[in-house]
Formats: C-alpha cells, sequence, structure tokens
C-alpha cells in the first residue's frame, strides 16, 4: 500500500471515529460515567416542531422606553434647573407622553435653558415656546436621530433580558432572535408550562422605591380622581390570611423615583420564619447599598413604598437607617411565583413592555408523530437507493451504499457537533442529501464506465473517471452550498432548519465522494490488484 493511500485510509478512520463520537450520546443513554469529561457528550437537539413546545412573536413597544427616559430626564433636569439658578414655576411631563413642559419666569431664562440642554442634555432640544400671563413656557423632546437610538437600544435590551430569563428557566435550545424593527421571535422547545413561560418572559419586572405622600387625602383622591400635584394613585393588593379574600388597598405615592431594580446584583427566595411563607430578598451592588441606606437615614419614620410593575407590593415604615444593602419583597407569594419573581429581577426588568402578536403551542405528541414518519420516510428512502446501486452497479453499488451510511454519520455527527437543532424540514434535507450523494456516485461511476470500454485497465479507469467527475462534482455541489448558506443567513424557522442539513449534507458528500469512494476504488485496484471491475 502505498503513503498516500495509506494516510487517506487514516483520514477516512479519523473522521468516522469522530462522527460515532459526536453521535454516540444521541444514540444511547447508557454511556459510562468518565465520558462526558473527555468526550463529547452534546446529543442532537430537536426543534419546535419535533420535540414540541412554544412559538411566540413579541412586539417591543419601544415608545414607552421614550416615555421612561422622558421621566428620568426630568428628575435630572429639575436638579440641574436648581444648580445653575434657572428659577422655574413648574417642570412636568404630560400623561403618556415623551415631552416635557418647562414653565419660567423670565424671557432671558429661555436662553439659558438652551444652553443648558446643548451643554448638558444633547439629546434634548426645545420644541417650541410660548408665553401665557408672562409666564414662559418652553415645551422640551428628544430629537429624532437620539429617539430612534433608544428605541433600537429598548428592543437590543430586551432581546438581552429575555434571554437572560430563559436560560435561567432552563430550556434548552432556545431560538430568540430579533424580527423586523421592534419585534422579536422566540421558540422555546419542550416547555411544559406555556403560561408560566409567558409570564416570566413578558414581565416588565420594573422595581422602584418611591415614598408614601402622607400628608395627601387618598381617600379623597380615590373618591374625585384628584391627585395632588407630583402624586400618583397606586394600589397594594392585600390577601386576608384567614379568609383568602384580597382587597386592594390605595396609596398617594410621589412621582419621584428614589431607586431603582438596576442596582440589584442577586436576588434569592427565602422563607419567612414567622408565618412560613416565601419572599424575595434583593442585594444591591455598593451604589445601590449607599443610596439606600442614605434614602432609609434622611426619611425615618416614613412610609417606602415598594413598587413592581406599577403594583404597590409593600410600604413598610422606616423604623431606622438601613444598611448592608438588602431589601425584602413580600406579596403573599407561592413558591413558583417567589422563584419566578427572583428571576426575572436576576435578569433585569424590559426596558419596554412588550406585548404578544402570535403565539403558537406544538404539543409533543405532533413532534412524535413527525419524527416517526420523518425516520420512516427517511429509512424507506434509504433502503430503495442501497437497493437500486447493488442491483444496477454490483461492487461499485457496495462502495456506494457504504458512502451513503458513512455520509449520513459524517451528517448528524455534524448536527451534535456544532449543537445544531434538527427540525422537520431538517429530516428533508437529509434525505436529499441522500439522493445528491448517490448522484455523486453516479457521476464518477459513468466516467470510470466509458474509460472501460475504452479500453483501460481497471486502475487507469478508476483514475480517469475520478480526474474527470471531480470538477462536476464541485460546481454542483459548491453552487447548492453557497444556496444553502444564503437560506442559513436570511431564512426563518424551517427555511434554517432545511438550510443547516442541506449545507452539512454537502459538505459531507463531497467527502465522502472524492475522498472515501476513491480510497476504496484505489484499495481495490492497487493492494486487491481486480483484474475485472465490477461496475
Amino acid at each position: 500500500m502505498s503513503r498516500q493511500l495509506k494516510w487517506r485510509g487514516i483520514l477516512v478512520l479519523l473522521v468516522f471515529v469522530l462522527a460515532l463520537l459526536f453521535l454516540s450520546p444521541s444514540l444511547t443513554n447508557r454511556l459510562p460515567g468518565w465520558w462526558g469529561s473527555i468526550l463529547p457528550q452534546e446529543k442532537i437537539h430537536l426543534g419546535l416542531d419535533l420535540q414540541g413546545g412554544m412559538h411566540l412573536v413579541l412586539e417591543v413597544e419601544a415608545e414607552a422606553a421614550l416615555n421612561s427616559t422622558a421621566e428620568r430626564v426630568s428628575q435630572d433636569l429639575r436638579t440641574a434647573l436648581r444648580e445653575e439658578k434657572i428659577p422655574f414655576a413648574q417642570l412636568a411631563r404630560p400623561e403618556e407622553g415623551s415631552r416635557l413642559e418647562v414653565t419660567l419666569l423670565r424671557e432671558d431664562l429661555v436662553n439659558q435653558l438652551r444652553s443648558l440642554l446643548e451643554r448638558e442634555y444633547p439629546q434634548l432640544e426645545v420644541v417650541e415656546t410660548s408665553v401665557d400671563n408672562g409666564r414662559h413656557k418652553v415645551v422640551i423632546g428628544i430629537k429624532a436621530k437620539s429617539a430612534e437610538q433608544i428605541k433600537k437600544l429598548a428592543v437590543d435590551q430586551a432581546l438581552q433580558t429575555i434571554r437572560n430569563r430563559i436560560d435561567q428557566f432552563g430550556v434548552s435550545e432556545p431560538e430568540i432572535r430579533p424580527q423586523g424593527e421592534n419585534r422579536l421571535l422566540i421558540q422555546l422547545p419542550g416547555v411544559k408550562d406555556p403560561e408560566r413561560a409567558k409570564g416570566l418572559i413578558g414581565r416588565t419586572a420594573q422595581l422602584q422605591f418611591k415614598l408614601v405622600d402622607e400628608t395627601g387625602d387618598v381617600n379623597k383622591a380615590v373618591a374625585t380622581g384628584q391627585i395632588p400635584a407630583g402624586d400618583e394613585l397606586l394600589y397594594e393588593h392585600v390577601t386576608d390570611r384567614e379568609t383568602g379574600r384580597v382587597s386592594k388597598r390605595p396609596y398617594l405615592i410621589k412621582r419621584r423615583t428614589m431607586l431603582t431594580g438596576r442596582y440589584i446584583t442577586e436576588a434569592r427566595v427565602q422563607i419567612d420564619q414567622q408565618y412560613g411563607e416565601p419572599y424575595v430578598l434583593v442585594t444591591f451592588d455598593s451604589q445601590g447599598a449607599r443610596l439606600f441606606e442614605k434614602i432609609t437615614e434622611a426619611n425615618v419614620k416614613k412610609r417606602l413604598a415598594i413598587i413592581l410593575d406599577g403594583k404597590i407590593n409593600s410600604a413598610p415604615v422606616i423604623q431606622e437607617k438601613i444598611g448592608g444593602g438588602t431589601a425584602r419583597i413580600t406579596g403573599n407569594f407561592t413558591m413558583e411565583d417567589a422563584r419566578d419573581l427572583a428571576i426575572v429581577l436576576r435578569a433585569g426588568a424590559l426596558p419596554a413592555p412588550v406585548k404578544i402578536l402570535e403565539e403558537r403551542t406544538v404539543g409533543p405528541s405532533l413532534g412524535h408523530d413527525s419524527i416517526s414518519k420523518g425516520f420512516k420516510s427517511m429509512l424507506v428512502g434509504g433502503l430503495l437507493v442501497i437497493l437500486f446501486m447493488l442491483f444496477y452497479y454490483r461492487v461499485g453499488g457496495a462502495v456506494a451504499d457504504m458512502t451513503l451510511i458513512l455520509n449520513v454519520m459524517c451528517l448528524m455527527g455534524g448536527l451534535a457537533a456544532f449543537k445544531g437543532t434538527l427540525t422537520l424540514p431538517g429530516i428533508a434535507g437529509i434525505i436529499l442529501t441522500i439522493g445528491m450523494a448517490v448522484d455523486a456516485n453516479v457521476i464518477i461511476y459513468e466516467r470510470i464506465r466509458e474509460e472501460i470500454r475504452l479500453g483501460k485497465t481497471p486502475r487507469a479507469a478508476v483514475e480517469a473517471g475520478f480526474s474527470k467527475a471531480t470538477w462536476t462534482i464541485l460546481d454542483a455541489n459548491v453552487t447548492t452550498l453557497i444556496a444553502g448558506l444564503v437560506l442559513f443567513q436570511f431564512g426563518t424557522g424551517p427555511v434554517r432548519g432545511f438550510a443547516v442539513t442541506l449545507s452539512l449534507g454537502i459538505l459531507a458528500t463531497l467527502f465522502t465522494s472524492l475522498v472515501f469512494s476513491r480510497f476504496m476504488f484505489d484499495y481495490l485496484v492497487s493492494v486487491r490488484r481486480i483484474k475485472r471491475l465490477s461496475i
């Protein structure tokens, strides 16, 4: 055996062993304990259409991110105006809007405000000015370019936050990616509790700490709807421990946010020793701990409301300065509710609410049925091809059949190695690969037949046949591979699943047809020295 043929045989054996190693975790669960420490243990993951699960299309309400930015800027601007000694009568943000209205006492203060905005707030601009009873009202808005950046950032942050939540929720192989300008596509294979998953994904989890306005008349605000300036009316849902009845307790809350959940570094579930109920203990970072300590020190004997997504979880009285950077969130949680709340707080709040536009749930029975039918179609198609090749090409057919088996092994091993997901269209891609793999062998065999008819020896016929067929096979497969890569890059859902197996199948076909088949024929004519090639 020549050195070149020997190295080719080693390469084929190496590829076969690697494919078998990557496939082993998918073929059996009875692997030795030491396997995972040194050998691949990743299984072939099944897609949504095979395993069952959830398909969601979410829309990020990016406009709310603009409103949130305006609310945050309004608090900073109020402080900046005082520091710059620019007197103002009022600074307000209209309800559900991203603009600010500043009422100044003199005309010359308008130019000072413009200078302050240009220097400290380049994302803001003066939209319009007006005079009413000697007072100058200035309307401030977010610049169009800055608004687009805020919206895009909100979508990107929502994508990352939802991915963090799902990772902590424990879904294997989720697909989470943007779709269009402000939409997110989420596929969660194997989810058994869709409602819990939806609640976890869609929860905004905006945690805020605000002071209770105890000087205002909350009963009057509830009865007449007249809420004092700078306040808002929020409710705490209180559950009676004996009857289980839920009632709403109103509070007048100061609009200014003292602390938010952005400073949270840890959130974990604890059990109340007195009542035996779960609660969530949050830990702030060093900056958040200092702010929390400062807030509690300055507001002893006042109520501090803990607000989650616009609802009051609790409003305890601050008895003393609280150090250590921890706070307790209670709310008559079940253990599952407390765990989910801890997950969303750890993963971070969504920068804007999300709305479910499309929802589909695929049952596991449909997935099992798809797997069964797909496997049967692949088995029947492969068996028919194997029998035909044996009948028509005899010894060459046997080589083609071995090539086909190695081809499928390489494809599936590659799918496991690259942590790909097998979908129903992916099974169609495997079946197409079987046909393409055989087609490459047919081209080679027909070329070899032509050379044998010309009277060449088996060795010369094999050499000429492979030489003439190689470029034809490369042209056909490379152009198809380019199409597969384009489908993978720009396709969605089922199209990507088809593109994955098609692309891996083409690479496997090129290797098995041009390397493995050539090795087998060179072995037959060079080592076995057969006088007549049955093909």
